[in-house]
């Protein structure tokens, strides 16, 4: 669902189920494109092509833009794998509590990986910590400009569904500077299409 940017429409989402050598996967994913959505589209595009471990591939290709990435693979109904670059994040609802699946790649957080490659971390007084001054994330697909400074590297999670297990929320990080964790859990956990979730 799209907020309430002043700028153009800039994310992508994957949300289908496939049968592969016998397995059903389930694929869901959120990609946060910023200055241009050419990354996230094309992230949406060849997301299971093992993009992931490919990223230098593409990225020098692309324009300036760049993106941050969620996914989830659901592996017949029994096993979750999350794996994201960014601050986008995955939290499911175990028997009504948020578990945060995700990590999110802030700046402040990866200070010396970042300077450590020659780049920096602003910290300007009203204004979040910031790559070279410029993205407010550690880690993101794309933006040629800083790649030298920046990691694709994903993190990766893997939980086991069993039937305490009621819903994983994907969200970019619009959501969570708004709501916590459990605000999110609890604000849709009554609602039993996924649809409707979704628009709350």
């Amino acid at each position: 669902m799209k907020g309430k940017s002043n700028h153009a429409m800039e994310d992508c989402l994957v949300s289908e189920f496939k049968v592969v050598d016998d397995n059903e996967l389930g694929l869901f994913a959120i990609f946060d494109g910023h200055m241009g959505h050419d990354v996230a589209k094309y992230l949406q595009g060849h997301l299971f092509d093992n993009i992931l471990k490919q990223s230098d591939f593409w990225t020098d290709t692309l324009g300036k833009g760049g993106s941050t990435a969620v996914t989830a693979i659901l592996i017949n109904g029994h096993k979750l794998v999350v794996a994201n670059v960014g601050d986008s994040r995955a939290v499911i609802c175990r028997k009504g509590a948020a578990k945060q699946l995700s990590v999110d790649h802030e700046p402040s957080k990866e200070r010396q990986l970042i300077e450590s490659k020659g780049g920096f971390v602003s910290n300007i007084p009203g204004d979040v910590p910031r790559v070279d001054g410029q993205l407010a994330v550690a880690r993101a697909f794309g933006d040629k400009s800083l790649k030298r400074h920046l990691s694709s590297e994903p993190d990766i999670a893997v939980e086991i569904i069993d039937d305490d297990v009621e819903f994983i929320i994907l969200a970019s990080d619009g959501l969570w500077k708004v709501m916590s964790n459990q605000e999110a859990v609890e604000s849709i956990r009554s609602i039993k299409d996924s649809h409707s979730a979704a628009s709350v």
